[in-house]
């Protein structure tokens, strides 16, 4: 039968306080603020209003409420006077190219409306990183930032290209040694110009650094293979996983793993085993099977005991002792027998950005017989090519005036390194290529305004074997700007365009292996082999020895912090753009905010609190932390379950000061506090006196009751007993009547719907597949216009998301076992708090469910929402009159509300300029509608796309084929959680995922039969 356990959200939730209580029994989470609409409050409590003048405000109010929805926004369309030939109005036109700013890779398609490019879509064909993030996804909607420097800028005042270019090289003519900072370069037309620059002007230097450093690792390979590159990794192949201190899920060397995880995740005999053993809770984390907290300066330990566990069951020679906790001694034991019953099919990854964990790691990836199979050496990566001692070499001489001139390449080391805007004063001339004036460009000498990659040509190669291309798709929405490379081009005293040294430089190579370069340029990529031999791995024994020994000598705090990457936000870059700060991140289903996590112990030691309000929101605690010398004071605390006791967690990417409206001063500077870019340190907290902090945390919106939501089972379970039945394990409702008992089907109220012809639109979300990432969030935030709002609304819980990503804590513990084990309330209780330290995950995407029997339907005044043929609830927008009882009636709580004007509102929502900006609404999809205030609005399963598909289907005289209609969130999605097709077409794959056992509906005993319905998670813990 299915494992019985109690799902809770947070930690308010699970201590069962009466705020969230009485959460759970409101529909909406505070009174409504009738102040907001009748004038101010005080003005109303000390008058007298009658009877009929409140029947004037009552009538007042409706008739605005439908006025509003009634009127639409008058928009002048400039007609073509001479229509582009490869231009039809309405149709889409797609473009492969490449994404990569020096963190990120992805192969996608770029989608233009009219010349605009408006969206991003995973290119699948690609044999590297074919899927998208949520940054990815967010990367169209930066193009459209008004923020972006629009000219040249020398000493704060605007100047010419031509001008520019000639004091930078009169500057350069006379300097004795030049250096040029850039961010991990895998471009080899860049690297060939660089070289050739270099070799004409030896006091040329070149130095690349990551902002999140990665240098400890790659010295480790770059020490054991003699090249600077690490090996990818075949995680479609490894049957057992354990991951140390990397939320690979996330970002594994700039890899995308997802989509060969995911295969193996999929529920059978052949299902991998993931073990993740780290400090915060992260998304890889939240998706093992077996999670164990260590603190931060035990990771490198836990390899250290893996490595001498499995040398001693192999015959080998174990290395000086681990320190470590007993639970991860036990858990370390089980992954080892685990890893040697999968040899050549299993995996260890280090996230620990140290030279000695590296070498443990590939030590304990030989003895498993893994190089070769799951680790790749001969397909090496170079999205992470930093060098963080150069870095620092390079301070040391700015410091001391040894640095003439410095050009420093699309990086912000003025945010991300504390010390370098000290060292910057000491340089005699300094030029920064960016594209806006961030806290790096406000500080040099001569800034010059680089093109957005969508209005670039590049190449990249990220891997070996692999190259990608990158094309513009709109001409520069900036004129004064041009590509970094072309200004390096031009310092360099080379003529001619980037487009021409990539074409030049490529077209050889390409040609040796019958590509054209037109081909290259519709696909995106090619396959070609442009880096050098593979290598042997040389690791012996003293190597091991040295780095057991350097393991051996960390020495670990009373406290320590542990910097991370948040999904949404990753190193700050991209800080302005609205749609990522918005976007809840998966774990703390927070936003538009970074705070310290905290373990529960930690937080009642220090005295720290997290309190709900009544309407749901959340406030917490500051402390001031100090960590090498640097402090951040009024730090907010959030308390996390499944955190590690002793260590705290920190985001960077937030506390930017020069970054634009939206992220300017949201959260604060991690980067401050990482001295040489260490990734942990011991730091000292600090309880603060001032005032609680506000959160944007969702957590507690949108509650479902207490009823079931998620199912889950155990492998064992799965394999070997029935789905259906008695005692099975995904047994649907059954309610008991005078026939017997019944289905919600057979007991339902209402006259079917003839879904039996014609279409039949469903959606599948596996559960074992979704990974919480959030790139299907941003997908539909893009396609279907969705606004953004802002913290304040957010923590109001009026964000707008269509789709929701619930994240759900999990115990073994429930009242029914404590009765049948005969446990006392005590022992009870405990053992349900047990979970906040190290709990077990699920994510749940919501969104409309298209219910068959919908209950928001049948109580709309006005029909604005209806019911399809083809099994979708439509909303009509120009009907709605705002009642909201379709969002009363609705059981899954996935209706928003325009409480305002969201778009051509730019006082109350400035930080939306998506919609607030004339700029910023280029991106907006003209397929759909921007909603108008006083309207619902919720998931229309993308209908413009399928109308879209049906139409050219119809024109081609050929019925739609599977998979050739896709919603955003479905082709987003890289692991394939999401399924969207037609179930009256029995070949699909949605019908054969409606036919699985493991498919349940959500809240199925209410009866609504929706067109979405849900995959039982299964867990492979045995």
């Amino acid at each position: 039968m299915a494992e019985q356990k109690q799902y809770w959200k947070g930690m308010a939730e699970l201590d069962g306080s009466v705020s969230t209580s009485e959460l759970g029994k409101k529909e909406f989470p505070g009174e409504i603020p009738m102040e907001d609409f009748l004038g101010d409050a005080q003005s109303l409590e000390n008058g007298s209003t009658s009877r009929r003048d409140f029947l004037k405000y009552l009538g007042f109010s409706t008739a605005a409420a439908t006025m509003a929805a009634c009127e639409a926004p008058i928009i002048e369309s400039i007609p073509y006077v001479v229509k582009p030939d490869e231009l039809i109005p309405g149709v889409p036109s797609y473009y492969a190219s490449s994404f990569y700013d020096g963190h990120d890779f992805a192969s996608v398609l770029i989608k233009t409306r009219e010349g605009r490019p408006i969206k991003l879509e995973p290119n699948t064909d690609s044999p590297f990183n074919g899927g998208t993030n949520a940054r990815v996804q967010g990367s169209v909607l930066s193009l459209y930032d008004n923020g972006r420097l629009k000219e040249p800028m020398k000493g704060g005042e605007a100047t010419d290209q031509a001008a520019f270019d000639t004091e930078v090289r009169s500057k350069l003519d006379a300097a004795n040694r030049v250096v040029v900072l850039a961010h991990s370069v895998s471009s080899p037309s860049y690297k060939k110009m660089m070289s050739e620059w270099i070799s004409a002007n030896p006091n040329v230097g070149f130095i690349q650094y990551d902002s999140v450093d990665h240098s400890g690792k790659l010295d480790a390979w770059e020490q054991m293979t003699g090249v600077r590159a690490m090996p990818s990794v075949d995680m479609a192949s490894a049957r057992v996983i354990v991951a140390v201190g990397s939320d690979f899920l996330s970002s594994l060397n700039g890899q995308s793993v997802s989509k060969g995880y995911a295969v193996r995740r999929e529920p059978g005999k052949d299902m991998s085993r993931h073990y993740q053993f780290e400090s915060n809770m992260s998304l890889a984390g939240a998706n093992a099977d077996h999670r164990v907290r260590v603190k931060a300066s035990e990771q490198a330990q836990v390899l250290l005991a893996l490595y001498n566990e499995i040398a001693a069951k192999t015959g080998g020679s174990p290395l000086n002792k681990a320190k470590l906790g007993t639970a991860a001694k036990s858990m370390i034991g089980q992954a080892a027998q685990d890893l040697l019953g999968a040899r050549g099919a299993s995996l260890v990854i280090n996230g620990v950005n140290d030279a000695s964990a590296e070498m443990l790691a590939a030590g304990i990836n030989r003895m498993l017989e893994n190089e070769g199979r799951t680790v790749r050496m001969d397909e090496r990566l170079y999205i992470r090519n930093g060098n963080e001692a150069a870095l620092q070499s390079l301070i040391k001489d700015m410091k001391a005036g040894a640095v003439d001139v410095l050009i420093m390449d699309r990086v912000n080391p003025v945010y991300d390194r504390a010390e370098f805007a000290e060292a910057l004063e000491g340089v005699a001339y300094s030029v920064c290529l960016t594209d806006r004036m961030d806290e790096t460009a406000k500080l040099s000498d001569a800034v010059f305004p680089s093109t957005h990659y969508m209005e670039s040509w590049s190449d990249q190669m990220p891997k070996d074997g692999f190259l990608g291309l990158t094309q513009p798709v709109i001409r520069p929405l900036f004129p004064a700007s041009r590509p970094a490379e072309e200004s390096l081009m031009a310092f360099a005293g080379m003529s001619g365009t980037y487009y021409d040294y990539i074409k030049k430089h490529l077209s050889p190579t390409l040609s040796s292996r019958g590509i054209s370069w037109s081909k290259m340029v519709h696909d995106g990529f090619a396959a070609v082999e442009m880096g050098g031999s593979a290598g042997d791995m040389s690791l012996d024994g003293a190597q091991l020895a040295q780095a057991a020994a350097a393991v051996g000598a960390m020495k670990a705090s009373e406290y320590e912090i542990a910097f991370y990457e948040k999904e949404g936000m990753g190193t700050g870059s991209m800080s302005n753009n609205p749609w990522l700060q918005e976007m809840p991140d998966p774990i703390t289903r927070t936003s538009w905010d970074n705070y310290l996590t905290m373990s529960p112990a930690d937080a009642l030691s220090l005295g720290v609190t997290n309190s709900h309000q009544q309407d749901g929101s959340m406030k917490g605690t500051k402390v001031n932390i100090e960590v090498n010398g640097a402090s951040l004071n009024d730090v907010p605390v959030l308390i996390q379950p499944g955190q590690a006791q002793g260590t705290f967690g920190l985001a960077v990417g937030y506390g930017r000061t020069d970054a634009g409206k939206a992220g300017n001063g949201i959260g604060h500077n991690a980067y401050a506090l990482m001295k040489d870019a260490g990734m942990w340190a011991g730091a000292k907290v600090t309880a603060s006196d001032a005032e609680e902090h506000e959160f944007a945390c969702i957590q507690l919106h949108h509650t479902m009751m207490g009823r079931q939501i998620v199912k889950e089972v155990g492998l064992e379970t799965f394999l070997n007993e029935p789905a259906k039945g008695k005692g099975g394990w995904n047994n649907r409702t059954e309610f008991e009547t005078h026939k017997g008992p019944l289905s919600p089907d057979e007991t339902n109220l209402w006259q079917d719907f003839d879904h039996e012809t014609g279409h039949f639109w469903n959606l599948s979300i596996d559960l074992n597949k979704c990974l919480g990432c959030g790139a299907c969030v941003i997908a539909c935030h893009a396609e279907n216009n969705v606004p953004v709002v802002g913290k304040d609304e957010v923590r109001r819980s009026r964000d707008m998301h269509w789709l929701r990503i619930d994240r759900y804590y999990s115990s073994d513990m429930t009242d029914e076992r404590a009765e049948e084990e005969g446990i006392g309330a005590i022992d009870k209780f405990k053992g349900m708090e047990d979970p906040a330290v190290e709990p077990q995950v699920v994510f749940q995407p919501v969104m409309c469910q298209h219910c068959n029997h919908a209950p928001c339907e049948t109580v709309c005044p006005v029909a604005a929402t209806s019911h399809s043929a083809e099994g979708l609830n439509h909303m009509a927008y120009n009907r709605c009159i705002g009642t909201r009882y379709c969002a009363n009636n609705c059981p899954y709580k996935v209706r928003r509300f325009n409480w305002f004007l969201y778009h051509e509102n730019q006082d109350q929502f400035d930080v939306n300029y998506a919609m607030n900006d004339d700029l910023g609404k280029m991106v907006l999809n003209p397929d759909v509608t921007v909603r108008s205030r006083g309207v619902m609005e919720k998931c229309s399963m993308c209908v413009q796309r399928t109308q879209y598909g049906k139409l050219e289907a119809k024109k081609q005289s050929r019925p739609l084929r599977d998979g050739e209609v896709q919603t955003a969130c479905a082709q987003a999605c890289e692991t394939g959680a999401l399924v969207f097709g037609d179930a009256n077409d029995g070949d699909s794959k949605i019908a054969a995922a409606k036919k699985d056992e493991r498919m349940y509906y959500l809240l199925d005993e209410v009866g609504t039969q929706p067109s979405v319905f849900y995959q039982t998670k299964v867990r492979n813990q045995a």
